[in-house]
């Protein structure tokens, strides 16, 4: 069930610990604490706690997720071998209509900017329109150059799973990231405790512990880039 609201955005002014287990070659052993460097498929074995914010259709019920997307390479649209560009319209919305999910979700569009172009007010606009969000559970797509300060900024909020993904190449090009790290988002937010996370690169990262290696193109603890 998807509702996508594409007009201009005016930010509002008013405003478990789980058990993980380590799907690796040393075997499923628990693990308790914070989800970093963990891959995604581990989290079906997450326990899930009960949903603050619920659909209820035909006796079931359905998580309410809220996405909201700032733009990045993820919506990229390039017009010339990669020389020229412009941000396009969120791609999310092209990869979700087409599978068979059973999530609710509303797309809606805050920025269209290169993350290198974002600055304070668009962190504290994202931060705003998050906390005033009705849903707990917020996907926000971003550009991967400076994901890593938005997710320091939005960690001041409380009581929300906030999860930040994006893509290390357009959605649109056939050998893109979009999809798969799009669907871990979608299995994160429903899975983890509230709190801030980015997910790349099939793992899972608490937003105070990752950093982006840019020689290797990838996402990592910062234990690891060290």
């Amino acid at each position: 069930m998807l509702r996508w609201d594409q007009s201009p955005v005016r930010p509002k002014t008013s405003q478990s610990k789980f058990l993980l287990f380590n799907g690796r070659s040393e075997g499923r052993q628990p693990f308790s604490g914070r989800p970093a460097e963990h891959d995604c498929f581990v989290l079906a074995a997450l326990l899930r706690s009960p949903a603050q914010t619920l659909l209820r259709t035909r006796g079931r019920t359905m998580l309410k997720i809220k996405i909201f997307t700032a733009g990045g390479t993820i919506d990229k649209v390039y017009f010339d071998a990669r020389s020229s560009y412009e941000v396009g319209p969120p791609y999310i919305a092209k990869i979700l209509s087409g599978l068979p999910l059973t999530i609710d979700y509303s797309i809606t569009s805050l920025l269209r900017k290169d993350s290198l172009e974002m600055d304070d007010s668009d962190r504290v606009m994202i931060g705003t329109m998050i906390r005033s969000a009705r849903e707990d559970h917020i996907i926000v797509t971003h550009g991967t150059d400076t994901m890593v300060e938005t997710a320091k900024v939005l960690s001041l909020i409380q009581g929300k799973t906030i999860v930040l993904t994006g893509a290390l190449e357009p959605a649109r090009f056939e050998t893109s990231d979009a999809t798969f790290n799009i669907g871990c988002a979608v299995a994160a937010v429903q899975t983890l405790a509230p709190g801030v996370y980015i997910t790349m690169n099939g793992q899972i990262f608490g937003h105070d512990n990752v950093v982006k290696d840019v020689q290797h193109n990838r996402f990592t603890t910062i234990r690891d880039k060290t």
